[in-house]
């Protein structure tokens, strides 16, 4: 199968807008997880903005759980590739679920740990 070029012009820019919200309407719609992390992310904004006594540190506190939920699309990204492959149990497609989940383990474990730090 060959790949459509696309000419780069000035549609190119919203072309890209319009795949990336496609892609988050997406992993909205079709991931739980996903789901609950904007949820609380909504939830901590407020928080943020409240508890964080300068710009830089409501900035931190914020973009900690954003970085929760583009851990957790890429992840997602991963999980549909293997899924994509086979459907079937593979030792491989175990590790590569198993090492997203870790990342966004590690992204929410990060997040909790700023939101101490700034917060004590």
């Amino acid at each position: 199968m060959q790949r459509i070029k696309h000419p780069n012009d000035i549609k190119r820019p919203l072309r890209a807008v319009y795949c990336a919200i496609c892609g988050l309407k997406s992993v909205f719609k079709d991931e739980i997880a996903f789901k609950q992390e904007v949820f609380l992310t909504i939830a901590v904004i407020p928080l943020a903005l409240f508890f964080g006594v300068t710009a830089v540190e409501k900035a931190i506190l914020v973009g900690s759980w954003f970085l929760v939920l583009l851990v957790e699309i890429i992840n997602s990204s991963l999980e549909a590739v293997v899924d994509r492959v086979s459907l079937e149990y593979h030792p491989l497609s175990k590790k590569c679920k198993d090492i997203g989940a870790a990342a966004v383990l590690l992204s929410i474990v990060n997040a909790i740990i700023v939101w101490i730090i700034i917060l004590s």
